[in-house]
């Protein structure tokens, strides 16, 4: 039988642990929230964060078992190498600093696409001169996507902004920015590329981490595509320490302020009263009260579940949630090993493996037939990627597999506890695991015979832990019609109750806990929101004087 996890993280919630009042009640503790509340403790705010799971973290937690630890969603970030990133300054904002990161390999990626093979380097000077040399015939569509790129980063700085304005001035700002952008910015990736080539293993390549949103590359908005691209381009990094790091050191953050990360504090109800949010109740009957409520549990659980019926459906929520969809669900393979990363050859780079270039029918064909084969694979090696893993874990390793799937290859388990879904159930995640290991020894065949321990999550497993009912796994499907609604904004149409997270700017950790940001700022309102913008900047100058200091004593005399 599978035991709970032995890693912790967060207050276990009572009662009697809850003080009289709360600025802020935020619900859920992936990212998006935690930065949200982080943010607002900056500014004096007294947060409650619950956490209905039993550890804080969202996709950012880790659990451990049998003497190994894995990350249930955090693979690799990237932006985070120089101090100067405003993704690394709004991490040092949100930790006090106290996040550190491990550089991967270079060659932080590697595309396994039919029998070819691309190796993804960090660098925007090398990764580009490494697709130039692999298709020497493209040089012209290279550089003209490497520009889209650029035009698509002006543009989220527009979009950001826009999140932040309702009503007429947020009309203006989305005319403005419909307007000055390109129309290409938010059509299908592939129709984008291939107006730039026909080649389709460039286009292949190009979209080798389609994984990471979750849409094959026909259906993708070419927003998220470069938003993710352009993410990877200076390299990627992992947190010293594993993904439950990033929990770890925004908690005391949260409580400098006053406030507190409750875990196994499941919220029942959010509270409306006098046409206003007025708090939540929580599973055992207790009633919280704050003047605001930010949800992080994404919009389908917020107006489906934790909002009355009667409110989402006079404030329109009913209806604009027919407007968007749920993301692909998936599988993950968690493998511990008696040996080190060093003696089982094992890479920093992650591997990404499609059976052809023809992503958007593999997925087809899979939805349809579980037996068939996987449209993406992915596998990464934390324990390669972490320098303190052997002081934490001596003289073991660990891999993580994670694959595509549908909530309806699993449906029929669905009423069944964790843990107890029966022989068919069983059997069935075991064919699966046979599948995806053979994928890893197909790679590396060292590894054959060495495995100590694995276990396969599914959708279920992610609906249980994390309350994303069909087992999404990055919220809303980010397609162009999700970057469409003007709705996905920090501020909703009910008083008092706002979004954050990844279905208000887009998926991953970069774009969840920017998401984070913003909300805090939209919740702030205009004037204490100046105050955060001036503090984080501050607290920017201060992180980046001394890499500028080294650079310049670096730089040759003139």
């Amino acid at each position: 039988m599978t035991t709970p996890s032995t890693l912790r993280i967060g207050r276990r919630y009572r009662p009697n642990r809850l003080d009289d009042h709360y600025d802020t009640i935020v619900i859920g503790s992936g990212i998006g929230g935690m930065t949200t509340a982080a943010c607002l403790s900056r500014q004096g705010k007294k947060v409650l964060v619950l956490e209905q799971h039993y550890t804080a973290g969202g996709f950012t937690h880790a659990y451990a078992r049998n003497g190994y630890e894995w990350d249930v969603g955090v693979h690799y970030i990237g932006e985070v190498g120089s101090r100067r990133s405003l993704t690394r300054q709004l991490f040092d904002f949100i930790t006090d600093g106290e996040l550190r990161w491990a550089p991967m390999d270079q060659n932080y990626d590697r595309f396994f696409i039919g029998g070819e093979r691309f190796d993804a380097m960090g660098g925007r000077r090398d990764f580009v001169k490494a697709l130039k040399a692999r298709f020497p015939q493209e040089e012209s569509a290279i550089d003209e996507y490497m520009r889209r790129l650029d035009t698509v980063g002006r543009a989220v700085q527009v979009l950001t902004m826009e999140k932040l304005f309702s009503g007429l001035p947020g009309k203006f700002v989305r005319w403005g920015r419909k307007t000055a952008m390109p129309a290409y910015i938010n059509r299908t990736t592939y129709e984008v590329l291939r107006e730039l080539t026909e080649d389709e293993m460039l286009i292949a390549v190009l979209t080798g981490q389609w994984g990471d949103n979750g849409v094959p590359p026909q259906r993708s908005s070419f927003l998220i595509h470069a938003l993710i691209a352009r993410h990877y381009l200076h390299g990627a990094y992992y947190p010293v320490g594993g993904a439950s790091r990033m929990a770890e050191t925004i908690i005391p953050v949260i409580q400098s302020g006053g406030g507190e990360v409750f875990t196994y504090a499941r919220v029942e109800e959010i509270l409306f009263e006098r046409r206003k949010v007025t708090g939540v109740r929580m599973q055992d009957g207790t009633e919280i009260r704050a003047p605001q409520v930010i949800s992080n549990a994404g919009v389908f659980n917020t107006f489906e579940r934790l909002l009355p019926a009667r409110i989402s459906k006079r404030y329109g929520y009913t209806r604009r949630l027919r407007q968007v969809e749920r993301s692909i669900a998936h599988i993950g393979l968690y493998i511990g090993l008696q040996h080190t990363a060093e003696e089982l050859e094992l890479p920093k780079t992650n591997f990404w493996i499609y059976p052809d270039t023809e992503h958007a029918a593999n997925v087809d064909a899979f939805e349809q037939d579980p037996e068939a084969e996987f449209p993406a694979v992915y596998i990464s090696f934390p324990s390669a990627k972490d320098p303190s893993w052997q002081e934490r874990y001596p003289g073991t390793a660990t891999i993580e597999i994670v694959a595509p799937a549908f909530y309806e290859h699993f449906k029929q388990w669905q009423d069944q506890p964790w843990g107890k879904r029966g022989e068919a159930y069983d059997d069935f995640k075991q064919r699966l695991t046979a599948r995806l290991l053979d994928y890893l020894y197909e790679k590396l065949p060292q590894l054959r015979g060495k495995i100590d321990y694995c276990e396969l999550s599914t959708p279920l497993s992610t609906d249980f832990f994390c309350e994303y009912r069909q087992g999404e796994m990055y919220g809303l499907s980010h397609d162009p019609q999700r970057f469409e609604q003007d709705w996905l904004r920090p501020r909703t149409r009910i008083p008092g109750l706002y979004l954050t997270g990844q279905d208000v700017l887009s998926c991953g950790v970069g774009g969840a806990m920017f998401a984070g940001f913003t909300t805090a700022l939209s919740a702030l309102g205009v004037r204490q929101g100046a105050g955060l913008l001036k503090q984080f900047g501050q607290a920017s100058r201060q992180q980046s004087e001394p890499e500028a200091a080294a650079d310049s004593m670096a730089a040759p005399a003139p």
